[in-house]
């Protein structure tokens, strides 16, 4: 093992960092603003990647790809927070929602066991009209805890708008293995004392530093970073002297999937868009965060750089417990200070 392959295989770590930066960041703010166990994280990396392939698909466009998946996918996210992971705002239209859902499933089940009474499209929809308005009554009439105060029910919404996500990008895309091909430009290398350097990975590290800063100033020298910095120490004390909380949960909500499926976009380059890379991003994700610390933009990035070297060095060195490898920065910051390196207690 010579200079040039710990030069190589360092580069590969920073540059799969930054793309790690990209997705953790996101999930470490809303961790620390919300404190929610978003589960579905991971599936927007992916849908990201998927969107933008039909961008460049219809428009051939790499570079248009990128701010338009990124924005769908915010958009998506902003869905999603107002409706189900808020306990105030839109219940009517969230308890509508899940009726809906419950009785297109009631329907289904009730044709496979009565398929004369529900044969065509006019009988299915009628049943699952019916069924949707008992269903929400009975909706209304229940007395829930409210998602902020229940992990449980955190977990098991966003896993299952995980699976949900991943089944529509299978329905929509298929099963195949894709690739996001970027411009001829980025697909030469450059030499750098001798050593071969791709550079695409030089853009991915350069969007990561970009976005970084352009986050850090926002987070440290605008009154809405204050706002923000201000509900992660303290989300009660933020509400009592007027900071309205229900919009910074929003935004940052917002720009956690919007990082991560610009992540997905990136990434698509060279992990390709597959079924199933979105759980294979959430962990990774998770250990950015738990090393970094919930709401600290610094503490990602140090996170993000610890995991994608360990994950590098541990598959070209110790290919055997790679995985071990790559967890193991984050059990030794568990041990060590639980809240994570700039994790406040």
């Amino acid at each position: 093992m010579n200079t040039q392959f710990w030069v190589v295989q360092a580069f590969n770590g920073v540059s799969y960092g930054a793309l790690l930066f990209l997705v953790g960041s996101g999930l470490s703010l809303i961790f620390g603003v919300m404190r929610i166990v978003n589960l579905s994280h991971g599936s927007y990396f992916l849908l990201g990647g998927y969107v933008a392939l039909s961008v460049i698909h219809a428009t051939g466009s790499w570079a248009l790809s990128l701010p338009l998946a990124a924005i769908a996918i915010a958009a998506l996210g902003i869905v999603m927070e107002r409706l189900f992971l808020r306990s105030e705002g839109f219940e009517v239209v969230r308890t509508l929602v899940i009726a809906l859902g419950l009785a297109i499933l009631f329907t289904l089940a009730f044709q496979k066991w009565q398929p004369h009474i529900v044969g065509s499209k006019s009988e299915f929809a009628i049943v699952a009209a019916i069924a949707t308005v008992v269903i929400y009554f009975l909706l209304n009439r229940i007395s829930i805890v409210p998602i902020e105060a229940d992990v449980l029910r955190q977990v098991l919404l966003t896993v299952g708008f995980a699976f949900l996500f991943q089944q529509a990008a299978l329905d929509i895309w298929g099963g195949n293995n894709m690739d996001i091909n970027p411009p001829p430009a980025f697909t030469r290398s450059i030499v750098v004392g001798g050593t071969y350097l791709p550079l695409y990975r030089v853009f991915m590290i350069a969007m990561a530093i970009a976005i970084g800063i352009v986050l850090w100033l926002v987070m440290e020298k605008t009154r809405m970073g204050a706002a923000v910095r201000a509900t992660v120490d303290d989300a009660q004390m933020a509400r009592g002297v007027g900071i309205d909380t229900n919009r910074i949960s929003m935004f940052i909500f917002a720009l956690g999937a919007f990082l991560a499926a610009l992540g997905g976009v990136i990434g698509g380059a060279f992990l390709g868009i597959y079924p199933g890379l979105d759980f294979e991003m959430l962990p990774l994700a998770f250990a950015v965060v738990i090393i970094g610390g919930m709401g600290s933009l610094g503490g990602a990035a140090i996170g993000a750089l610890a995991v994608g070297l360990a994950d590098n060095f541990g598959k070209a060195l110790f290919p055997e417990i790679s995985y071990f490898t790559l967890y193991a920065p984050m059990v030794l910051i568990l041990a060590i200070k639980p809240t994570g390196l700039f994790g406040r207690e």
